[in-house]
């Protein structure tokens, strides 16, 4: 038996900008909210400001802006101008709790 991991069939920001929804190739309807996005980014500017604990404790307010699709996973701009963030498929569903 094969696995294969579900990958993004569709996305979009709700009308308000503040969460991601995605829709997997398996059904599944999936959200995370920007704030979580932007607190959880991964690239090499959020983790030096976490080494040096210059990162924020929350983004309240945070709005997503832009999002570029991959194909492995997700480039998320946010309001705060922050664009480096990208959230392969995995990462991503992981954060919408599947």
């Amino acid at each position: 038996m094969t696995l294969v991991a579900p990958t993004l069939a569709d996305y979009e920001a709700s009308a308000d900008l503040a969460t991601l929804l995605v829709r997997t190739t398996e059904g599944d309807a999936l959200s995370v909210s920007a704030e979580t996005l932007r607190l959880s980014c991964k690239c090499a500017h959020c983790t030096r400001a976490r080494f040096d604990g210059r990162f924020p404790d929350g983004f309240p307010g945070i709005a997503i802006v832009e999002i570029g699709d991959l194909g492995y996973g997700l480039n998320i701009s946010f309001s705060d101008g922050h664009n480096r963030g990208i959230y392969p498929t995995p990462y991503l569903l992981s954060l919408a709790g599947r």
